[in-house]
């Protein structure tokens, strides 16, 4: 969670950062997303590393998978860049708010928000949602 939060919203205020949580959460939550917080995160088509394809008889526990480019509920985890965290206190406050989200001590005021992007683009999709509000530079939608 703490890594979403830090790649999704580090730029942020502290309440932009605990809504794109609280979407994680809705999503668990919802009957059209995975029921586990990593699930919903890393959620995305993955595609075979061509060094294990070459090994027909590999266990499939040993296989190595990656997100397709650009594919996924969550664009950092698959935007072709490392998913290392470069400022350590920005992460440092990102963890912090994952830990007051997922113990309960900020209440859902996304009104159960289960979508969001940023507001310089335009996905195809939003038309079909219920814009709610929008956030710092995020817009929250939910289904119809």
């Amino acid at each position: 969670m703490a890594k979403n939060i830090y790649f999704e919203a580090k730029s942020e205020s502290f309440a932009g950062q605990a809504a794109v949580a609280l979407v994680v959460l809705n999503r668990v939550k919802h009957k059209a997303f995975p029921s586990t917080i990593c699930e919903v995160i890393y959620e995305g088509p993955l595609y075979e590393s061509w060094k294990t394809r070459q090994i027909p008889d590999l266990p499939q526990e040993l296989r190595t998978y990656y997100p397709r480019r650009d594919r996924c509920q969550f664009s950092w985890y698959c935007d072709g860049k490392a998913d290392k965290v470069k400022e350590e206190s920005a992460y440092q406050e990102a963890h912090r708010i994952a830990w007051l989200v997922l113990n309960g001590h900020i209440f859902d005021f996304t009104e159960g928000a289960i979508f969001y992007h940023a507001d310089y683009v335009q996905p195809k999709w939003a038309k079909d949602k219920q814009k709610l509000f929008q956030l710092d530079n995020h817009i929250f939608y939910r289904n119809k």
